[in-house]
């Protein structure tokens, strides 16, 4: 357990540096020594020393052309190692594969940033390690450790030694999330900087500085100017938080969710008539997005979790007999999961749908369980629900969020009766490899149709009158079946 207290600026911190990296750096070190130039780990893997977590991207800022102390590093390394030069970013990338595992090193040199008002792209210049640090978005994430092994003044070693100047250990310690200089400078010049602020803030359960919340309120506009796939890409890392509400509530209270999510913006408050109020569903959905986030890391069964209930805005209506009334949320939600997918950035594909059906599906196990727990009711629901299932079983217990202990108990007790039913009926049923055994061709080969509605329309009603158990899942009773309710429909069949 490291001691934050026991360290400071300008302290020996060799011993912290992950024994898998510690001779990796060590050579780099000796690499900028050769080579007359300073050098430095910095920003999130210093960070994650002293929090004691994970990394293996490691960045070096070089007082100097860290293109060249890569090519010298690569050189050494010799061939276990990959570098790559982005010469018009002044960057370079050394991979390194030893004892089976791959290390990536970041190579830049310091510099000092200008930004224009409506571009987060700087206008860069060489600079000096208090240059490179400063530019930095938060105090903990702009904390140098020096790799040279030249002396310093007093004749002790420069490697590992500290470089904090802007306290960032304090406000690791104190679990705080300020900005170096000004928050007003900072989120204006890169406004992307507000969400990683709200992110750390998320992933490490971190207070965010006041005066750098105050900033977020005021700079909450300039996020405009930010692409929807940056925007998306601090979200979701939000989303995979332990707790992801506390991003969210962040996001509300800053602003900023009204400009980058403004369907989730719409469902917080409570509305009250006639004495009868709603519960306020942007808690709700925040509850149930935290419920799930401890049973799964999925992002996108967490992303329906947090969309389950996005259609309820559009849906409200007071009845004076009943009060507030939500009728069709699901379905309405659903059909909104596109176009928020869209707008968003996020993938057009199979991901999306699967987050669709989980929003579409989300009130039924909770009808049934509510009721009588029919082997019809289940049976509908495994064949909808497919091999999501036990997804969608998981989204509707993270959904009961009941402050009354009995309902909630009572509700959680019948959710284990569904799920004993969908073991029952999909062991019976086999529901998993389940097909229609009309198919859409003898419809229309045994009534002479093209492709049309009426063909899905009697592939349908096979399909719920086996799974509604009305007819045995054979192909004679099916194919019975498809003749009397194609009679109903004033469909003969063709003479072969």
């Amino acid at each position: 357990m490291i001691r934050l207290s026991d360290y400071s600026d300008g302290c020996d911190c060799s011993a912290l540096l992950r024994e898998e990296h510690a001779p990796l750096l060590s050579t780099i070190g000796y690499v900028a020594d050769e080579l007359g130039v300073d050098c430095y780990v910095v920003g999130g893997y210093v960070r994650d020393i002293f929090l004691e977590r994970p990394s293996k991207d490691i960045d070096v800022v070089v007082v100097g052309s860290g293109i060249e102390v890569a090519k010298a590093l690569k050189k050494r390394l010799g061939r276990g190692a990959v570098l790559s030069v982005f010469k018009n970013f002044g960057t370079a990338q050394v991979k390194w594969h030893h004892d089976g595992e791959e290390t990536e090193v970041e190579f830049v040199g310091a510099r000092r940033e200008s930004y224009s008002h409506d571009s987060r792209k700087p206008v860069v210049e060489d600079g000096t390690l208090e240059d490179d640090i400063s530019r930095r978005d938060f105090t903990i994430n702009a904390m140098a450790i020096c790799l040279n092994h030249t002396d310093d003044d007093s004749g002790a070693t420069r490697y590992g030694r500290l470089v904090d100047m802007y306290q960032g250990l304090y406000d690791l310690e104190d679990g705080i999330i300020a900005t170096p200089l000004d928050p007003d400078i900072t989120f204006s010049d890169d406004p992307l900087r507000m969400m990683r602020c709200v992110r750390f803030a998320t992933q490490l359960n971190f207070q965010i500085e006041e005066e750098t919340s105050e900033a977020l309120r005021r700079m909450a506009e300039r996020i405009k100017i930010i692409s929807g796939e940056r925007i998306i890409d601090e979200l979701n890392k939000i989303i995979l938080a332990p707790a992801p509400s506390i991003g969210f509530v962040l996001l509300e209270q800053c602003g900023l969710l009204d400009i980058i999510f403004p369907e989730l913006a719409a469902m917080r408050g409570i509305e009250t008539r006639n004495g009868r109020a709603h519960k306020d569903n942007f808690y709700h959905t925040l509850e149930v997005l935290d419920n799930i986030s401890r049973t799964t890391s999925s992002l996108f069964l967490r992303w329906a979790a947090l969309l389950h209930d996005i259609g309820k805005p559009r849906s409200k209506r007071w009845e004076a007999t009943v009060g507030w009334t939500f009728h069709n949320h699901n379905n309405i939600g659903a059909k909104m999961v596109q176009g928020i997918f869209r707008r968003m950035k996020l993938p057009m594909d199979e991901r999306m749908h699967y987050v669709e059906k989980l929003v579409a599906l989300h009130m039924r196990p909770i009808a049934i369980a509510d009721e009588e727990v029919t082997d019809h009711a289940v049976r509908r629901l495994l064949f909808e629900a497919g091999e999501d299932i036990d997804d969608l079983m998981l989204l509707c217990e993270a959904d009961v969020t009941s402050k009354n202990r009995e309902k909630k108990a009572r509700f959680l007790e019948n959710f284990q009766l569904v799920r004993e039913k969908i073991r029952d009926l999909a062991a019976r049923d086999n529901y998993r490899t389940w097909q229609n055994p009309i198919s859409g061709e003898e419809i229309m080969e045994t009534f002479g149709l093209p492709p049309s509605r009426p063909v899905g329309d009697l592939k349908q009603a096979v399909k719920d009158a086996i799974w509604e158990s009305q007819i045995p899942n054979t192909h004679e009773a099916a194919f019975r079946f498809m003749l009397e309710k194609a009679a109903e429909m004033g469909l003969t069949p063709v003479k072969s």
